[in-house]
């Protein structure tokens, strides 16, 4: 009987462990929209208007050019969230 447990055991902890994992949820409105808030870009911005937008920012918002790199970072974060498919 004990060896019938532990091999149940060990099926379970297999099976956590190699289980397929959960595909990855659409983004968030609320993500969304504060992304597009920060990159200045509307709902009907195509992936070459988010890119423009970002080039722009960060052109004038980088760190060399006296920005800081709390507001890069969060353009980066912006332009990913927006071009993930």
């Amino acid at each position: 009987m004990t060896k019938v447990l532990l091999f149940v055991a060990l099926m379970v902890g297999a099976w956590l462990l190699l289980r397929p994992k959960p595909k990855a949820t659409r983004i968030q409105p609320r993500e969304e929209t504060e992304a597009r808030a920060v990159l200045g870009v509307g709902p009907r911005a195509n992936a070459a208007d988010i890119r423009a937008a970002h080039r722009r920012l960060v052109t004038a918002l980088h760190p060399d050019k006296g920005g800081s790199a709390e507001l890069t970072r969060r353009i980066n974060a912006a332009r990913d969230t927006l071009l993930k498919p």
